[in-house]
């Protein structure tokens, strides 16, 4: 079985003052189909690097990344962005929300870049997504007028946007109560269930212990892989 995501030797280095810092090192790692995937490992070891390179927000100083069969290493900013928003969904922390716009224009916002829809129909599959998270009655409002986890709701909904097979997230209930963090990972549940392939940055071990696979990141390297034991 072919992995939907494949790293292949990939590090990643900065310059700071003349000084070399790594933050990945030799990273090799293989994930597939249906995985639901938590990255976990203290501050400033490198999860959030490694996540904002599979994504093509940021490109490595070495090595391979092909996700869903794109070798976004090989790839030019522009090109990433047209990926971006038609083969994965990305959920933040602190939900990136635009904050002039009301729930439903962000949820909207991802198909008007893809541009693969009607606006009538945009509007309408927007709805149903809303609706889906119990959130259709708030579709008018403005994300400063909901509670962080109707915006973090509303954000998973904009990561479903256009379908993508794969979503990742960078701590995604790292800003919200303890019962708003139990139903937002029940949703990112209930979306592997649907087949979605999910690779979740989080700080929470409980939360961690409940996916399929965890691996854990130590110094730039991967310390251990919950998957090598199976």
């Amino acid at each position: 079985m072919t992995p939907i995501i494949q790293l292949k030797d990939v590090s990643k280095y900065y310059n700071q003052l003349g000084n070399q810092q790594t933050v990945l090192d030799n990273i090799n790692l293989d994930v597939f189909t249906g995985e639901f995937v938590a990255i976990i490992g203290e501050s400033g070891n490198g999860k959030s690097t490694l996540l904002n390179l599979l994504t093509g927000i940021d490109s490595p100083t070495r090595g391979e990344i092909i996700v869903g069969g794109a070798f976004l290493h090989q790839m030019k900013p522009e090109q990433l962005s047209l990926w971006r928003c038609s083969n994965i969904g990305i959920v933040f922390q602190f939900f990136q929300l635009l904050p002039a716009l009301s729930l439903l224009q962000n949820v909207i916002l991802p198909m008007d870049f893809a541009n693969n829809l009607t606006p009538r129909d945009r509007k309408e599959k927007a709805m149903q997504l809303l609706s889906r998270f119990k959130l259709a009655e708030l579709a008018h409002r403005l994300p400063s007028q909901v509670s962080g986890g109707q915006q973090q709701r509303t954000a998973i909904a904009r990561a479903l946007a256009n379908n993508p097979p794969i979503i990742f997230a960078d701590e995604p209930t790292g800003n919200l109560d303890e019962a708003t963090t139990k139903s937002v990972f029940d949703l990112f549940h209930q979306l592997n269930s649907d087949g979605k392939t999910i690779v979740m940055v989080t700080h929470n071990p409980t939360l961690a212990q409940a996916t399929s696979r965890q691996i854990e990141i130590r110094n730039g390297r991967i310390f251990s892989d919950s998957r090598s034991l199976n």
